[in-house]
């Protein structure tokens, strides 16, 4: 079975047994990870249903990609500068492309634990701040007093008459 995934804004078709090497991802060399933007999914010509199947992958290395050259020139203007860059990549072993039925269990088991949460927040309720000892503060400190706003010049001032006619 194949599926094409969406990871670090770029589409990989992947099998069971596949190494690929994507854009850095979270984790130890030796975990496992689930990759969920799964596009397309099938199994020679057949097309599968693709929010129904999960792709599991190894991480196998974190590493860093070849050097990229970034050379700038501006010709008669002595003016170059030459820098490099090595982006940060995550090497992967695809182990398992199938059906998402091995999940389900998995998240009834922990809805309990959210419900035991949500009953127990509640009972942290903080105490409402009372409206008093803020009005008492006001009282203590002068209000602060405000400049009078200038008069700015008109823009559209008309013209002097002259005297001197």
């Amino acid at each position: 079975m194949f599926a094409i995934v969406r990871t670090g804004g770029k589409q990989y078709r992947v099998a069971a047994g596949d190494k690929i090497a994507v854009e850095k991802l979270a984790g130890e060399a030796g975990e496992t990870i689930t990759l969920n933007d799964i596009l397309l999914a099938g199994e020679g010509d057949s097309i599968a249903d693709a929010s129904k199947v999960t792709v599991s992958a190894e991480i196998i290395a974190q590493a860093k990609s070849e050097k990229v050259v970034v050379f700038k020139k501006r010709r008669r203007h002595n003016y170059r500068r030459k820098a490099g860059h090595r982006q940060q990549m995550t090497l992967l072993r695809i182990t398992d492309v199938g059906t998402a039925a091995k999940k389900a269990p998995a998240k009834k088991a922990a809805a309990p634990k959210a419900e035991t949460e949500a009953k127990a927040a509640p009972a942290k309720k903080a105490p409402a701040k009372k409206a008093a000892p803020k009005a008492a503060a006001a009282e203590k400190k002068p209000a602060a007093k405000k400049a009078p706003a200038k008069k700015a010049p008109a823009k559209n001032a008309a013209p002097k008459a002259d005297e001197t006619k």
